[in-house]
């Protein structure tokens, strides 16, 4: 009895025991698969799954026609996992059946089949270091190589986006479009030019994804989730025509090299809307390689490179005094050779001739300085200084061209008694190219100045447009004024210095030249010239300004040198927007009294 007792003691104890284990191990499973479920699920899931961002592309860079300047090409690189590299065996795409294993060295031959490289240049890649899960194998690859070594199915390759910037037009805008860099945290980005200034507009947004690996650090199949789709960067619409952009850069190279000049800048503009079609430069960047180009001439010279504008202002000074009524074309006005003012400043004119009796439009033929400023002088300091406010002087442009230029202009009482002179024929301030042209867009518009505009939009995928300029324009001189203007300007196309240079048959123009001395660097005049041509046509409806400058060339020193790049310029530019030719006899006021 008590041997059995006591068997039947420790069964029941062995059950409590056992019982108690089950209890516990329960408790813990509970815990495990229930109450820490989804903390291991996570950790779990942490230690299997890759994330990899999807790149979001960058938007594109296109002319007023749609043609691309600047766009986003994707290339691929392929990476492995050192530490996985091993024997694989491939299955049949057909079948499904397995094939025979594939050693690392037959799929270095494999890989460097397609990607150009030799097997041992790839085998030395993937087994450098078998202790690493990362070493790149090759950069850059096209789609067509990327899905050629994806079909090999290695699964100890993996693959990396590699987004680059391309031109396809190089060097044409390449001032305009910029180029790209790194930001402050070491991240691509726009750092010159339209890529800078419409970074916020380009700039797309990555997407993420992630898979899951198995122990042996392999991507398994058909475990790829999309955790964020990624974002394309919109469109930048430009209002530049990249064909007559292409012609201008052409015909100012030669004539820059042929003169032997610094550099040469040309803007065409659109006088009705205050577009820009055309903002050349020679010597001109491609994006593509920046370093064949000096860095001075990475950005666009004509917002960024102030310059005395010289003869090609006296446009804005005979405006302003027929607008306050100081004069009229026909106005005669006895001009010497050289003057000196009351407060002791000499002025002269190139020409030596004696005390002519000269009209407003015989003063802007001749280019006289004497004749505009004894004209300009009948106005107030502080008029002149407003009407050179209104026209938007000293200020950047409506553009906001990255390292755009304000240009200068002193406030009267900063005007010592020679600048006082010469502001009024383009001496003792500073202007930017692309401020010349408005100047000459607002008299060609009936005296009304419209925003410059170089960028049309900001298009998203789904052609909304947004960031659209401003097309408020601004009374700045009278219809009369601005007209009448015009109208003299024909007498420099009809009789000036350049005549012959800046006739174009079949039409009415209306140009000034321009000489400007340039400094020399230590306060004063003595180091050079520039050289300049600002005009319009057809005179009697103007459609378009094109603007002219050249940078000390050394052949030929005054409006002559920029003259036959304006001719053919304007010339290209009327007959490839198909501008009728003029059916009214240009306008000849009187040049004497």
């Amino acid at each position: 009895m008590s041997s059995s007792r006591t068997t039947r003691n420790r069964v029941a104890l062995s059950i409590v025991v056992i019982a108690a284990l089950v209890a516990v191990l329960v408790v813990k499973l509970v815990d495990i698969q229930v109450v820490q479920a989804s903390d291991l699920n996570a950790q779990s899931y942490d230690k299997l799954s890759v994330g990899q961002s999807i790149y979001g592309p960058r938007g594109d860079i296109v002319d007023s026609n749609g043609v691309i300047l600047a766009t986003t090409v994707i290339r691929y690189n392929v990476t492995a996992s050192p530490k996985d590299v091993a024997d694989y065996t491939p299955t049949d795409p057909t079948t499904g059946a397995d094939l025979p294993d594939v050693t690392p060295t037959d799929a270095s031959a494999k890989i460097a089949a397609i990607t150009g490289q030799t097997a041992d240049q790839v085998y030395a890649l993937l087994t450098a270091d078998r202790t690493s899960s990362y070493a790149m194998i090759v950069k850059d690859l096209d789609l067509d190589k990327y899905r050629a070594v994806v079909a090999l199915g290695i699964p100890w390759l993996y693959y990396e986006t590699s987004p680059q910037r391309v031109y396809p037009n190089g060097s044409v805008a390449g001032n305009i479009v910029g180029y790209m860099g790194n930001d402050d945290t070491g991240a691509l980005t726009g750092t010159g030019g339209l890529e800078e200034k419409e970074n916020q507009c380009l700039a797309g947004s990555d997407g993420l994804q992630t898979y899951e690996k198995g122990a042996d650090g392999v991507a398994i199949p058909n475990t790829t989730v999309l955790d964020k789709e990624p974002v394309d960067g919109s469109t930048v619409v430009t209002t530049i025509d990249s064909d007559l952009q292409y012609y201008a850069q052409q015909v100012l190279a030669q004539q820059v090299t042929s003169t032997g000049a610094q550099w040469g800048s040309v803007v065409v503009t659109e006088v009705k809307t205050g577009k820009l079609l055309t903002v050349a430069q020679y010597p001109t960047p491609d994006p593509n390689n920046l370093d064949a180009t000096d860095p001075g001439f990475w950005g666009a010279i004509a917002f960024s490179s102030p310059f005395e504008p010289g003869s090609t202002f006296k446009s804005e000074s005979a405006a302003t005094i027929i607008d306050a009524g100081k004069s009229t074309p026909t106005t005669g006005t006895i001009v010497p050779q050289r003057y000196k003012t009351p407060g002791g400043a000499v002025i002269t004119d190139d020409e030596s001739h004696g005390a002519d009796p000269m009209t407003l439009t015989g003063i802007i033929q001749t280019s006289s300085n004497v004749g505009i400023s004894l004209l300009s002088s009948m106005l107030t300091d502080q008029q002149r200084f407003d009407y050179m406010k209104k026209f938007h002087l000293g200020e950047t442009s409506e553009v906001n061209f990255p390292g755009e230029s304000e240009g200068t202009i002193r406030t009267p009482a900063e005007w010592d008694e020679q600048t006082l002179w010469n502001t009024a024929f383009g001496q003792g301030l500073t202007t930017t190219a692309v401020q010349v042209a408005s100047i000459y867009q607002t008299l060609g518009n009936g005296g009304v100045r419209m925003p410059v505009s170089l960028v049309a939009g900001c298009r998203a995928a789904d052609g909304t447009m947004t960031e659209t300029p401003s097309t408020q324009g601004e009374q700045v001189v009278s219809q009369t004024a601005a007209q009448e203007t015009v109208n003299m300007m024909q007498s420099v196309v009809s009789g000036g210095y350049a005549a012959d240079l800046l006739k174009i048959p079949g039409y009415n123009i209306a140009a000034k030249t321009g000489t400007a001395e340039v400094s020399n660097g230590e306060g004063a005049y003595g180091g050079g010239y520039l050289t300049s041509v600002a005009g319009l046509a057809p005179a009697e409806n103007p459609q378009y300004v094109v603007s002219v400058n050249l940078m000390k060339p050394v052949t030929i020193t005054n409006g002559s040198a920029a003259a036959p790049v304006f001719q053919k310029i304007m010339s290209q530019v009327l007959q490839k927007y198909r501008v009728a030719p003029s059916t009214v006899p240009a306008v000849e006021y009187p040049t004497s009294y």
